[in-house]
């Protein structure tokens, strides 16, 4: 059997995690994955790469890399050629600008996420629930608006600019409480889901 092609370090119940396995699908890269992280702990071989206790971490032969969106911007330019890091930078910009703009999203969701996948019922603090989810309701609104006019957070095309905030909506669709509608993130959300790799990498249990 071949040597894995890269390998990816971190845990997959971690959004970041799904980022770079799910995209290393899309890509049809060979990679091995190490649980690191959470309840796997840290190595000290992984801390004296990776010095900030946080996951993912990939290695490929060539680089030793961190940050999730770092990572897959890398494995765009390296692995995907134009089809997945167009030469054009503003059609570049207009996918790449959503994967910042889902750091933002991600503390508007962090509460109702950890409430739900890592806190038991009984401790739920429903008025801070309530308050992420108004939260991640005004966020998504904008991207509502962009999805209304566009088909793909990349433009006109799945990239991967879709792919940070596709790890998020599966949050997001699967969090037990009240929410509001939008049509066009839905939309969305179910060409998403039609991906295998989605499928294999992203939609697992939260918890």
């Amino acid at each position: 059997m071949p040597a894995p092609f890269f390998t990816l370090w971190g845990r997959l119940n971690s959004h970041n995690v799904k980022k770079v396995a799910w995209f290393a699908e899309e890509l049809g890269l060979a990679y091995e994955r190490r649980d690191i992280g959470g309840q796997f702990g840290y190595t000290d071989d992984y801390l004296a790469k990776n010095p900030n206790r946080l996951i993912p971490m990939i290695e490929d032969g060539k680089v030793v890399l961190w940050e999730s969106n770092t990572i897959l911007r890398y494995m765009a330019a390296e692995y995907g050629g134009e089809r997945w890091f167009p030469a054009d930078p503003i059609d570049r910009a207009m996918g790449d600008r959503w994967m910042d703009w889902q750091i933002t999203y991600a503390d508007a969701q962090r509460v109702p996420f950890l409430s739900f996948a890592r806190t038991p019922q009984d401790q739920w603090d429903m008025a801070a629930i309530e308050q992420g989810v108004a939260a991640c309701a005004k966020h998504l609104a904008v991207m509502e608006r962009y999805l209304s006019e566009k088909p793909w957070l990349s433009g006109s095309t799945f990239g991967i600019g879709d792919i940070p905030m596709g790890v998020y909506a599966y949050t997001w669709f699967s969090l037990p409480f009240d929410k509001p509608e939008f049509p066009a993130i839905s939309d969305w959300y179910g060409r998403i889901r039609t991906r295998p790799g989605f499928a294999q990498q992203v939609m697992i249990p939260l918890t």
